[in-house]
């Protein structure tokens, strides 16, 4: 498997990022030592939770970055697998969609991300939408099992569209090719997950710091237009800043951020639609305390598509 080789800037990123988090778990070990009162101490609990999700997060997504195109093709397939696993998990099924989840399972998804080993983009983007939204109820109906068949059948698809489609647009931009920046791709993968994560993170915070207006109380009662507005504006700044390892210029890089913010944080709301609508508060318990797969990528599943699409048509050959 080959490694991706690590330049100045790539290490630099790298060991920042691993920095913040060590003296963001310092600090949350010692406000957890020092906090007495139990409003503060459920407050400081998920920070800490937060901040052993970033670790994972890290540890999966440096992974990624540093095995190279196919390391992390193989990797998200993985990831796609797991969080695809939960969202079936959750969903009601019957008897004569087995054999339909097994294409699910163990065809579709593999073809999908070799479609995207060897760089056949024009399979790849249509795969899932098109045939499998062809197969999947063609395999259901030759059941013969007619209970519940159009849900059913809506889950399965939108499950492989969420969990595996939208998902593997984050290892698909390793495989774009961008006049001037041959070999660094791995720098635009990072870009969008410390933007998205970034943003979900500044959000929490300012929406502690100022949040006062619930958005959308009935499915996310945490999230605030305050926190909205500040998150997704220092977010987007951020990005701005982080122009240096992409190949846009300042305000491209704080546009694009802005976007992928936005539908960051909308993905959010519509996977807490998903989680309300199934009466729970996690999608899996892969990570201890913040929930599984789909609770931590539930940001890039929507924002991955988009910032890939806008590189491809406007930076890429």
């Amino acid at each position: 498997m080959p490694v991706l080789s690590i330049d100045s800037e790539l290490g630099a990123i790298i060991v920042g990022v691993v920095l913040l988090l060590s003296i963001a778990s310092i600090i949350g070990y010692v406000l957890a030592q020092r906090t007495q009162s139990d409003k503060s101490k459920a407050v400081i609990d998920n920070l800490n939770a937060r901040i052993r999700a970033w670790w994972f997060m890290v540890l999966f997504f440096g992974l990624a970055v540093l095995s190279g195109n196919t390391g992390s093709i193989i990797l998200f397939a993985l990831i796609s697998f797991l969080a695809l696993r939960e969202f079936i998990t959750l969903t009601p099924t019957s008897r004569g969609d087995h054999r339909t989840l097994f294409w699910a399972f163990f065809i579709i998804t593999p073809l999908h991300y070799f479609l995207i080993w060897i760089h056949w983009y024009g399979l790849f983007s249509i795969l899932i939408p098109v045939y499998a939204a062809l197969v999947m109820p063609i395999r259901n109906a030759t059941t013969g099992d007619t209970k519940d068949f159009l849900a059913r059948t809506a889950k399965v698809q939108w499950a492989l569209m969420v969990c595996v489609y939208f998902v593997s647009y984050a290892p698909a931009l390793l495989t774009l090719k961008i006049p001037g920046y041959e070999g660094q791709n791995a720098k635009l993968l990072l870009f969008l997950v410390l933007v998205v994560q970034m943003s979900d993170v500044l959000q929490y915070v300012w929406g502690k710091l100022t949040g006062k207006r619930k958005i959308v109380p009935q499915l996310s009662p945490n999230k605030t237009v305050e926190g909205f507005i500040g998150g997704v504006l220092s977010a987007s700044l951020l990005g701005g800043a982080l122009c240096w390892m992409t190949p846009f210029n300042f305000w491209q890089a704080t546009l694009l951020a802005f976007l992928i913010c936005l539908m960051g944080f909308f993905g959010g709301l519509v996977m807490s639609g998903i989680k309300r609508d199934r009466n729970i508060k996690d999608f899996g318990t892969l990570i201890q305390g913040h929930g599984g797969i789909l609770d931590r990528i539930d940001s890039i599943c929507f924002s991955a598509p988009l910032f890939f699409h806008l590189v491809r048509f406007y930076f890429a050959l």
